[in-house]
Protein backbone atom coordinates (compact mmCIF):
# COMPACT_ATOMS: atom_id res chain seq x y z
CA UNK A 1 0.00 0.00 0.00
CA UNK A 2 1.32 3.48 -1.17
CA UNK A 3 1.51 5.96 2.26
CA UNK A 4 -0.72 8.63 1.82
CA UNK A 5 0.18 12.13 0.86
CA UNK A 6 -0.65 13.35 4.24
CA UNK A 7 1.69 10.35 6.09
CA UNK A 8 4.37 11.39 3.37
CA UNK A 9 4.67 15.23 4.19
CA UNK A 10 4.38 14.13 8.13
CA UNK A 11 7.77 11.97 7.71
CA UNK A 12 9.03 14.65 5.31
CA UNK A 13 8.57 17.27 7.86
CA UNK A 14 10.18 15.21 10.51
CA UNK A 15 13.40 14.87 8.58
CA UNK A 16 13.33 18.34 8.34
CA UNK A 17 12.99 19.43 11.62
CA UNK A 18 15.29 16.87 12.60
CA UNK A 19 17.93 18.25 10.25
CA UNK A 20 17.32 21.65 11.38
CA UNK A 21 17.91 20.55 15.21
CA UNK A 22 21.30 18.73 13.56
CA UNK A 23 22.12 22.03 12.39
CA UNK A 24 21.49 24.28 15.19
CA UNK A 25 23.58 22.04 17.33
CA UNK A 26 27.23 22.08 17.79
CA UNK A 27 29.32 19.50 19.44
CA UNK A 28 33.07 20.22 21.23
CA UNK A 29 35.28 17.73 22.73
CA UNK A 30 37.27 18.99 25.68
CA UNK A 31 40.18 17.13 26.49
CA UNK A 32 41.36 17.29 30.32
CA UNK A 33 44.72 15.88 32.11
CA UNK A 34 42.96 15.37 35.36
CA UNK A 35 40.37 12.32 36.31
CA UNK A 36 36.40 12.96 36.47
CA UNK A 37 36.91 12.31 40.42
CA UNK A 38 39.17 15.46 40.87
CA UNK A 39 37.68 19.00 41.75
CA UNK A 40 38.92 20.65 38.73
CA UNK A 41 37.41 18.40 36.34
CA UNK A 42 34.19 18.44 38.51
CA UNK A 43 34.15 21.56 37.90
CA UNK A 44 34.73 21.50 34.65
CA UNK A 45 32.02 18.61 34.03
CA UNK A 46 29.19 21.02 35.76
CA UNK A 47 30.77 24.19 33.39
CA UNK A 48 30.20 21.46 30.56
CA UNK A 49 26.32 21.14 31.52
CA UNK A 50 25.63 24.76 32.77
CA UNK A 51 26.57 25.46 28.86
CA UNK A 52 24.21 23.20 27.39
CA UNK A 53 21.42 24.12 29.81
CA UNK A 54 22.13 27.96 29.17
CA UNK A 55 22.22 27.33 25.42
CA UNK A 56 19.19 25.84 25.11
CA UNK A 57 21.39 22.66 24.05
CA UNK A 58 23.13 24.05 21.41
CA UNK A 59 26.53 23.89 22.46
CA UNK A 60 27.03 20.24 23.46
CA UNK A 61 30.86 19.71 24.52
CA UNK A 62 31.91 16.12 25.55
CA UNK A 63 34.91 16.11 28.08
CA UNK A 64 38.01 13.33 28.01
CA UNK A 65 39.33 12.76 31.02
CA UNK A 66 42.44 12.16 32.35
CA UNK A 67 44.52 12.63 29.65
CA UNK A 68 42.29 10.05 27.65
CA UNK A 69 42.64 12.40 24.34
CA UNK A 70 45.91 14.28 24.84
CA UNK A 71 48.53 14.19 27.22
CA UNK A 72 48.78 16.86 29.13
CA UNK A 73 51.58 18.83 27.42
CA UNK A 74 49.52 18.48 24.12
CA UNK A 75 45.90 19.92 24.66
CA UNK A 76 47.31 23.74 23.99
CA UNK A 77 48.85 22.29 20.68
CA UNK A 78 45.63 20.83 20.17
CA UNK A 79 43.49 23.42 20.73
CA UNK A 80 45.55 25.97 18.69
CA UNK A 81 45.77 23.53 15.52
CA UNK A 82 42.22 23.22 15.41
CA UNK A 83 42.33 19.10 16.60
CA UNK A 84 40.20 20.21 19.40
CA UNK A 85 37.70 23.05 19.98
CA UNK A 86 38.51 23.27 23.61
CA UNK A 87 40.60 22.08 26.01
CA UNK A 88 42.03 22.48 29.95
CA UNK A 89 45.65 23.46 30.36
CA UNK A 90 48.22 24.17 33.22
CA UNK A 91 49.80 27.00 32.23
CA UNK A 92 53.15 26.84 33.83
CA UNK A 93 54.57 23.70 31.93
CA UNK A 94 54.47 26.04 28.84
CA UNK A 95 56.93 28.65 30.35
CA UNK A 96 59.44 27.56 28.02
CA UNK A 97 57.33 28.87 25.48
CA UNK A 98 56.59 32.41 26.90
CA UNK A 99 57.88 33.08 30.65
CA UNK A 100 54.77 34.76 31.69
CA UNK A 101 52.71 31.42 31.35
CA UNK A 102 55.23 30.03 34.34
CA UNK A 103 54.31 33.08 36.55
CA UNK A 104 52.50 31.28 39.32
CA UNK A 105 55.09 28.46 38.91
CA UNK A 106 57.55 30.95 41.23
CA UNK A 107 58.25 29.83 44.69
CA UNK A 108 57.00 32.26 47.39
CA UNK A 109 55.34 34.88 45.05
CA UNK A 110 52.08 34.48 45.69
CA UNK A 111 51.41 32.99 49.10
CA UNK A 112 47.69 31.93 49.99
CA UNK A 113 44.67 31.96 47.49
CA UNK A 114 44.30 35.72 48.00
CA UNK A 115 47.38 36.64 46.85
CA UNK A 116 47.27 34.05 44.03
CA UNK A 117 44.09 35.62 42.53
CA UNK A 118 45.38 38.99 42.94
CA UNK A 119 48.71 37.98 40.78
CA UNK A 120 45.84 36.40 38.39
CA UNK A 121 44.46 39.72 37.89
CA UNK A 122 47.84 41.66 37.12
CA UNK A 123 48.55 38.41 34.92
CA UNK A 124 45.48 37.99 32.89
CA UNK A 125 45.76 40.68 30.68
CA UNK A 126 48.80 39.18 29.30
CA UNK A 127 47.19 35.79 29.43
CA UNK A 128 44.30 37.09 26.85
CA UNK A 129 46.80 39.20 24.73
CA UNK A 130 48.97 36.11 23.87
CA UNK A 131 46.39 33.42 23.53
CA UNK A 132 44.80 36.12 21.31
CA UNK A 133 48.07 35.98 19.57
CA UNK A 134 47.90 32.39 18.76
CA UNK A 135 44.32 32.36 18.17
CA UNK A 136 42.68 30.83 21.69
CA UNK A 137 40.67 32.59 23.71
CA UNK A 138 40.74 32.19 28.16
CA UNK A 139 37.63 31.18 29.47
CA UNK A 140 38.21 30.69 32.88
CA UNK A 141 41.00 29.52 35.23
CA UNK A 142 40.85 27.65 38.61
CA UNK A 143 44.01 28.02 41.41
CA UNK A 144 45.39 24.59 42.36
CA UNK A 145 45.71 24.13 46.70
CA UNK A 146 49.05 25.52 47.77
CA UNK A 147 51.77 22.81 46.90
CA UNK A 148 53.75 20.38 49.50
CA UNK A 149 56.49 18.08 48.82
CA UNK A 150 55.83 14.40 49.04
CA UNK A 151 58.59 12.02 50.06
CA UNK A 152 59.22 9.02 51.75
CA UNK A 153 62.04 10.23 52.91
CA UNK A 154 62.03 12.77 56.48
CA UNK A 155 63.41 16.31 54.97
CA UNK A 156 64.11 18.43 57.65
CA UNK A 157 66.41 21.21 54.67
CA UNK A 158 67.02 21.19 51.08
CA UNK A 159 70.40 19.15 51.93
CA UNK A 160 68.42 16.03 52.38
CA UNK A 161 66.66 16.20 49.62
CA UNK A 162 69.59 15.43 47.29
CA UNK A 163 69.44 12.39 45.47
CA UNK A 164 65.55 12.38 45.46
CA UNK A 165 64.08 11.26 42.11
CA UNK A 166 61.76 14.11 41.87
CA UNK A 167 58.59 14.40 39.40
CA UNK A 168 59.07 17.58 37.06
CA UNK A 169 56.16 18.70 35.31
CA UNK A 170 57.48 22.21 34.51
CA UNK A 171 60.58 24.43 33.68
CA UNK A 172 60.26 25.25 37.66
CA UNK A 173 59.90 21.84 38.82
CA UNK A 174 63.34 20.49 36.98
CA UNK A 175 65.04 23.69 38.05
CA UNK A 176 64.01 22.60 41.77
CA UNK A 177 65.20 19.35 41.61
CA UNK A 178 68.72 20.47 39.54
CA UNK A 179 69.66 23.16 42.51
CA UNK A 180 68.86 20.68 45.18
CA UNK A 181 70.97 17.80 44.05
CA UNK A 182 67.58 15.72 42.49
CA UNK A 183 66.84 13.68 39.69
CA UNK A 184 63.97 15.46 37.87
CA UNK A 185 62.19 13.13 35.96
CA UNK A 186 59.29 13.94 33.49
CA UNK A 187 55.71 12.66 34.57
CA UNK A 188 52.26 13.64 34.12
CA UNK A 189 49.81 13.34 36.44
CA UNK A 190 48.05 10.70 34.66
CA UNK A 191 51.10 8.12 34.84
CA UNK A 192 52.45 8.90 38.49
CA UNK A 193 50.39 6.48 40.08
CA UNK A 194 52.43 4.15 38.16
CA UNK A 195 55.55 6.01 38.19
CA UNK A 196 55.41 5.69 42.16
CA UNK A 197 54.39 2.21 42.13
CA UNK A 198 57.75 1.69 39.64
CA UNK A 199 60.35 3.59 41.46
CA UNK A 200 61.05 5.93 38.50
CA UNK A 201 59.99 8.45 41.16
CA UNK A 202 60.13 9.01 44.76
CA UNK A 203 59.28 11.98 45.47
CA UNK A 204 57.23 15.32 43.80
CA UNK A 205 55.77 18.73 44.58
CA UNK A 206 51.99 19.15 44.73
CA UNK A 207 48.90 19.85 45.92
CA UNK A 208 46.79 17.86 48.69
CA UNK A 209 44.62 16.95 45.57
CA UNK A 210 46.92 15.51 43.55
CA UNK A 211 47.78 13.10 46.66
CA UNK A 212 44.28 12.23 46.65
CA UNK A 213 43.64 11.53 43.11
CA UNK A 214 46.81 9.11 42.94
CA UNK A 215 46.41 7.37 45.67
CA UNK A 216 49.82 8.74 46.80
CA UNK A 217 49.72 7.53 50.08
CA UNK A 218 50.06 4.18 48.92
CA UNK A 219 53.97 4.70 48.05
CA UNK A 220 54.94 7.51 49.87
CA UNK A 221 54.19 8.49 53.91
CA UNK A 222 54.83 12.50 54.45
CA UNK A 223 54.05 15.28 52.60
CA UNK A 224 54.96 18.68 53.89
CA UNK A 225 52.16 21.58 53.68
CA UNK A 226 55.19 24.06 52.42
CA UNK A 227 52.71 25.96 50.40
CA UNK A 228 55.18 26.61 47.80
CA UNK A 229 52.94 27.48 44.90
CA UNK A 230 49.75 27.67 43.38
CA UNK A 231 49.49 27.28 39.53
CA UNK A 232 46.52 27.59 37.92
CA UNK A 233 44.35 24.91 35.32
CA UNK A 234 42.12 27.10 32.95
CA UNK A 235 40.06 26.53 30.04
CA UNK A 236 40.55 27.26 26.66
CA UNK A 237 38.90 27.78 23.32
CA UNK A 238 39.59 27.92 19.91
CA UNK A 239 38.56 31.95 18.50
CA UNK A 240 37.81 29.88 15.19
CA UNK A 241 35.64 27.55 16.83
CA UNK A 242 33.98 30.67 19.44
CA UNK A 243 33.36 32.82 16.21
CA UNK A 244 31.54 29.72 14.50
CA UNK A 245 28.84 30.32 17.75
CA UNK A 246 25.73 32.30 17.14
CA UNK A 247 25.62 35.09 19.73
CA UNK A 248 23.62 33.95 22.31
CA UNK A 249 25.45 30.57 22.43
CA UNK A 250 28.89 33.26 22.68
CA UNK A 251 27.22 35.16 25.48
CA UNK A 252 26.08 32.09 27.44
CA UNK A 253 29.53 29.97 26.73
CA UNK A 254 31.06 33.73 28.31
CA UNK A 255 28.40 33.63 31.12
CA UNK A 256 29.02 30.19 32.22
CA UNK A 257 32.67 30.78 32.42
CA UNK A 258 32.88 33.50 34.65
CA UNK A 259 30.20 31.19 36.83
CA UNK A 260 32.74 28.22 36.60
CA UNK A 261 36.00 30.56 37.54
CA UNK A 262 34.10 31.22 40.55
CA UNK A 263 32.89 28.38 41.62
CA UNK A 264 36.48 26.85 41.21
CA UNK A 265 38.17 29.25 43.40
CA UNK A 266 35.85 28.56 45.97
CA UNK A 267 36.04 24.90 46.12
CA UNK A 268 39.56 25.05 45.92
CA UNK A 269 40.11 26.65 48.95
CA UNK A 270 37.47 25.05 50.67
CA UNK A 271 38.38 21.02 49.56
CA UNK A 272 41.88 21.67 50.71
CA UNK A 273 41.47 20.78 54.69
CA UNK A 274 39.06 17.82 53.58
CA UNK A 275 41.96 16.54 51.06
CA UNK A 276 44.52 16.73 53.75
CA UNK A 277 42.12 14.47 56.32
CA UNK A 278 42.25 12.27 53.62
CA UNK A 279 45.64 11.76 53.41
CA UNK A 280 45.77 11.42 56.88
CA UNK A 281 43.03 9.19 57.27
CA UNK A 282 45.09 7.07 54.52
CA UNK A 283 48.60 7.01 57.15
CA UNK A 284 49.89 9.79 55.60
CA UNK A 285 51.97 12.19 57.51
CA UNK A 286 50.80 15.58 57.22
CA UNK A 287 53.59 17.88 58.48
CA UNK A 288 54.76 21.60 58.91
CA UNK A 289 57.98 21.92 57.08
CA UNK A 290 61.59 22.76 59.66
CA UNK A 291 61.77 26.60 59.46
CA UNK A 292 65.43 25.40 58.11
CA UNK A 293 63.69 23.77 55.01
CA UNK A 294 61.55 27.03 54.81
CA UNK A 295 64.10 29.00 54.78
CA UNK A 296 66.08 26.87 51.90
CA UNK A 297 63.38 26.89 50.14
CA UNK A 298 62.72 30.35 49.83
CA UNK A 299 66.24 30.88 48.95
CA UNK A 300 65.50 28.56 46.10
CA UNK A 301 62.80 30.20 44.76
CA UNK A 302 65.09 33.59 45.44
CA UNK A 303 67.06 32.02 42.41
CA UNK A 304 64.56 30.70 40.66
CA UNK A 305 62.98 34.17 40.54
CA UNK A 306 66.53 36.00 39.51
CA UNK A 307 67.01 33.25 36.32
CA UNK A 308 63.01 34.37 35.21
CA UNK A 309 63.63 37.49 35.04
CA UNK A 310 66.30 37.38 33.32
CA UNK A 311 63.80 35.62 30.71
CA UNK A 312 61.21 37.23 31.04
CA UNK A 313 62.73 40.73 30.44
CA UNK A 314 60.52 43.88 31.35
CA UNK A 315 57.98 42.64 30.35
CA UNK A 316 58.70 40.24 33.25
CA UNK A 317 59.80 42.83 35.50
CA UNK A 318 56.82 45.21 34.82
CA UNK A 319 54.27 42.17 36.11
CA UNK A 320 56.37 41.57 39.47
CA UNK A 321 56.69 45.30 40.32
CA UNK A 322 53.29 45.37 39.77
CA UNK A 323 51.89 42.92 42.25
CA UNK A 324 54.82 43.71 44.68
CA UNK A 325 53.17 47.28 44.62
Amino acid sequence: MKPSLLTRFACASLLMGTALICQAQTKWDLPTAYPTSNFVTENIIQFVQDVDKASGGKLKISVHANASLFKATEIKRAVQGGQVQIGEVLFLAYENEWPIYGLEGLPYLARGYREAFRLYQIQKPLLEKKLNEQGMQLLFSVAWPPHGIYTKREIASVADMKGLKWRAYSPTTAKMADLFGGQPVTIQQAELTQALATGMVDSYMSSSATGVDTKTYEQLNRWYDMQILLPKTAVIVSKSAFNSLDKPTQDALLKMSEVAEKRGWKASEEKNEGFKKTLTANGMKVLAPSPKLATDFQQLGAIILTDWLKKAGPEGKAVIDSYRK
